[in-house]
Parts: C-alpha cells; structure tokens; sequence
C-alpha cells in the first residue's frame, strides 16, 4: 500500500512540474547550452551572421541579448525572462534568438554604449531597429526584471513593424 501511495505522488510530481514551462508545438526540445539558461526550449542562434541569415531566409525579426553570466543584472533579468510563457512561446514562433557574451564587430548594435542586459531588435532587412527602445533614456536598450510588459509590447512592435515595411 505504501509503495503504491509513493508511486502515485512521484508521477503527481513529476506531472505538475511538467505544467509550469513552455513546451513548443514540435513537442520538448534538448536544451541547447546556446540558451546559456535564456530559454532551454528556444532554437538560438550560434553566432550573429547565422542570425542574420536565418532572420532574412525565414522573414522573422532577430532579437539580439546582450548579457554576462556573473552581472547580478543579467542574472535577475535571466531569471523572469525565462519564466516568462508568453514571452519563451512568442520568440520560438515569431522570433529569431541569439544571445551575445561579447560584443560584436556591427558598432550599430551599441548605439548608445556597451552595457548588459540589453536587447537590440534587427528586421530581415538586416536594419538595426534603433527606434524599439526600453525605458531608461541613459541606457535605451536595457531591459530589468520589471520591464517584461514593455519587452513584450516591443516583441510586438518588431513583428508590426516588419509586416508593414515589407
């Protein structure tokens, strides 16, 4: 009767822990260590020319994040981004995904400094969207845990945007 009793609640356990995160319509992904922790069901991109070509050849916007591993930032930021649902189910349907440690060669993608996190939008034309900003006017393309509602409405922009320009 015990074993019974505990074999019902392992598989209730490992049930619920299954309702918390998004799952893609293919089904559960492997996590990619590209996530870095960012969203282990996303397909990210491995570097910023492969961004590039997927967002051209699939007509999706590229979504480009900046962050560090040990920047207590980042990591607070990391942390609700990758809880978010409808933030992880928007970018793996709508969005191309690349997140940066370093920073690259393109000087249009630190318009206004080099700091983390910071998320910069770039269209399948491969123009930089320098107009989708956050909330802070030193740092325009910041991004902290209490600015997802604005994050989505700019992931809401970039896809607008796209479809109205092309």
């Amino acid at each position: 009767m015990i074993k019974a009793a505990l074999s019902v609640l392992l598989v209730l356990v490992a049930v619920s822990s299954t309702f918390g995160k998004y799952i893609p319509k293919t089904g559960k992904r492997i996590p990619q260590t590209l996530s870095r922790g960012w969203g282990d069901q996303l397909i990210w991109a491995q570097t910023y020319e492969e961004g590039l070509y997927w967002s051209r050849s699939r007509n999706k916007p590229l979504l480009v994040l900046f962050h560090l591993e040990d920047c207590p930032h980042s990591k607070a930021f990391k942390k609700v981004f990758s809880e978010d649902n409808e933030i992880q189910k928007v970018l793996d349907e709508d969005f191309i995904v690349l997140n940066l440690m370093y920073e690259t060669t393109d000087k249009h993608l630190s318009p206004d400094g080099q700091y983390v996190p910071r998320i910069i939008f770039v269209d399948p034309t491969m123009t930089v969207r320098a107009d989708i900003t956050g909330r802070y006017a030193n740092r325009m393309y910041a991004y902290e845990p209490n600015d997802l509602k604005l994050l989505k409405s700019n992931m809401q922009k970039a896809k607008k945007l796209l479809k109205s320009e092309l």
